[in-house]
């Protein structure tokens, strides 16, 4: 099969599926994963897919979101170290919101028991991880909550994001650049990520790499909005000045 007769078949795969992996398309096309790297590639520049973190969707799916199960074991050791960092920007006291995202769930598994914190969440997996710490008081936001990330939304999780005040707001994003700001595929968690920013007077954005330059259906503020962004080392020296310039500082774990 010549290549772009591989490619053609590798974006009908993606428009049926609303996903390929880089894997799965090696072994079914029997070439290696670099060659299927260099089709998607080619695909993406011809504006055809993009990609993302093993593989890619077909444009026109901006609203594509894996579930957390496979995002959980998505660049494990990228968000680990991104989770690691977070740590030390913790405050020893006061108010920390944390948004519903697998690399923020990490630093809530990896609290010290000397925390003494007041956390605030609507995230049902992290406020499962934090009921029994001994120094967490800990209040979980109401609100429907989206079976795909297990996260409080609508009216009530917005309202009780209008009634506090938080030190620290440790942020999840699907994708964040600096032309297209932060995003995420649902319009719901967008708004409730839009109230916990402005909830908060430090925010910190935990992302690994793969979604720099990532683009989603849902816009929840401009990378400006971040004080922090903690990375892994897949971010450029470049791309990490770049937006530095813009004025968040840029840690890369």
């Amino acid at each position: 099969m010549y290549g772009a007769e591989r490619q053609q078949e590798i974006l009908r795969l993606a428009r049926e599926g609303g996903r390929v992996d880089v894997l799965s398309l090696a072994e079914e096309f029997q070439v290696t994963a670099e060659t299927i790297r260099r089709d998607l590639k080619a695909l993406d520049r011809a504006g055809l897919v993009r990609r993302v973190h093993g593989g890619a969707i077909p444009v026109g799916r901006l609203d594509f979101e894996p579930d957390l199960t496979e995002r959980e074991s998505t660049a494990a050791g990228e968000k680990d170290r991104i989770a690691k960092a977070a740590l030390a920007e913790l405050p020893t006291e006061g108010t920390l919101i944390l948004d519903a995202g697998t690399t923020v769930a990490r630093v809530a598994a990896a609290l010290p028991l000397e925390s003494s914190l007041t956390v605030v969440t609507h995230s049902l997996p992290i406020a499962a991880r934090l009921a029994d710490h001994p120094g967490i008081q800990l209040h979980l936001v109401g609100g429907r909550v989206r079976h795909r990330t297990r996260a409080a939304v609508d009216a009530w999780a917005l309202r009780a994001y209008g009634e506090i005040r938080a030190d620290v707001l440790l942020v999840a994003a699907n994708g964040f650049s600096a032309e297209h700001g932060l995003t995420t595929p649902d319009l719901a968690e967008a708004a409730v990520k839009r109230a916990a920013v402005a909830a908060a007077r430090r925010v910190v954005l935990l992302a690994d790499s793969a979604k720099h330059g990532q683009e989603h259906f849902a816009r929840f503020g401009d990378l400006s909005d971040v004080d922090l962004l903690i990375t892994d080392s897949g971010l450029s020296p470049e791309d990490a000045a770049a937006i530095e310039r813009g004025g968040t500082e840029v840690v890369r774990a």
